[in-house]
């Protein structure tokens, strides 16, 4: 492989890695209250963001209080002090007599990622060629949904198993821009074709993407549309499909069904260090802007030691534009040399909360302007 792919994402060599730890001094916000009583509907980001400039460093300030039941607990009604003990700023907790409210509050808006959590997978190789697939409908019908059956092929399937149908969305890769060689990111819509099966005679289906050379991939993304049962095996088998789905058609991918596939824990900190040329690949729903409370994908992933909570900075990368009062004349507009480099605009945080290979799922959490495809991401400094 290109060593020039290989720079983009790599996690080890001193060239490719931003090595130097992420240490901040935690700031109280000018306006920050003395006290806080906390309410339903509040989340853990949401609070800090009212005490500190940097809400994802709460853990630095939080002070657990060892004689309050369930000390790294907050609840409704639960009153957030600001004391300063051994001359640092430190929230403590004062737990009301009688709680009216038993139920926690949130890190982060669950909400907003829940239903995503669920229905977003990233195959980060060729797995995706050995799934089961949705090979015919029953009465010839071009969709099937609730209550309706689909005849599925490629697995080992049992009466009564129930499995999840997922449909083939984008691939993501890594590609040579054709004038500078500088690698970019790619968005192939991964798209279904018909071949021949040698075993068979018949059709089988298969997906692929616009081009594979010279690329590095870093995932091919599947949503999972629906759901059902295995009412009757063999090849095909019989499928059932169960209510509140999305339609199925013919080559939809099926895999064994999670009723929790995730973690619904997530305490938002900064990484120590991340790759360089880390890019915002997609925003939910593929549109190209996006605001606080958006799903992101970004260009990486568990290799580069992402988890569950990592905060990020989102930036605008600065145009090169051509310094005219220096060069004004015309001839003289197309020479690099010319042109000068604006610096990179903040856009806002983003919070990882779903982790595959060498792609992640994040929640935007705050911003000052949109984000959009190819923003880079940074460690969560701050303006």
């Amino acid at each position: 492989m290109d060593a020039m792919f290989k720079k983009l994402l790599a996690v080890s060599g001193a060239t490719l890695l931003t090595l130097a730890s992420y240490v901040a001094a935690v700031e109280l916000r000018d306006d920050h209250p003395d006290t806080y009583t906390v309410q339903r509907g509040d989340t853990l980001w949401d609070i800090s963001a009212r005490f500190l400039n940097e809400p994802w460093l709460w853990p630095e300030i939080w002070q657990a209080n060892p004689q309050v039941e369930n000390p790294h607990l907050i609840y409704p009604g639960d009153v957030l002090s600001l004391a300063y003990l051994g001359g640092r700023s430190t929230l403590v907790k004062k737990q009301p007599q009688i709680r009216r409210d038993e139920t926690p509050i949130n890190a982060v808006p669950l909400g907003d990622v829940e239903a995503f959590l669920k229905k977003a997978h990233v195959f980060d190789g060729d797995e995706y060629k050995d799934l089961p697939y949705v090979v015919g409908l029953e009465e010839s019908r071009l969709r099937v949904a609730e209550g309706q059956v689909a005849y599925v092929r490629g697995g080992d399937f049992a009466p009564g198993q129930r499995v999840a149908v997922l449909r083939p969305t984008i691939r993501y890769a890594i590609h040579p821009h054709p004038a500078t060689n500088e690698p970019r990111i790619r968005r192939d819509d991964w798209t279904m074709a018909g071949g021949l099966d040698p075993h068979t005679s018949g059709i089988e289906w298969a997906y692929y993407a616009a081009s594979d050379n010279g690329f590095e991939v870093l995932g091919w993304e599947a949503l999972e549309i629906a759901d059902g049962t295995i009412t009757r095996d063999g090849d095909p088998a019989t499928l059932l499909l169960a209510p509140g789905g999305r339609e199925v058609k013919k080559g939809d991918l099926l895999i064994p069904y999670d009723p929790q596939p995730y973690d619904l824990t997530f305490y938002p900190h900064a990484p120590d260090r991340i790759p360089a040329n880390l890019r915002l690949l997609a925003i939910t729903d593929r549109f190209q802007y996006g605001g606080p409370r958006d799903v992101i994908a970004i260009s990486g992933g568990a290799r580069d030691g992402f988890e569950n909570g990592h905060v990020l900075s989102i930036w605008r990368p600065g145009e090169l534009v051509r310094d005219e009062v220096a060069h004004p004349q015309p001839l003289a507009a197309g020479l690099r040399k010319n042109k000068v480099q604006l610096p990179d605009e903040f856009v806002g945080h983003v919070m990882i909360f779903r982790t595959f290979d060498k792609v992640s799922y994040g929640l935007v959490m705050d911003g000052i302007r949109p984000a959009r495809l190819d923003d880079v991401l940074k460690l969560p400094d701050r303006l």
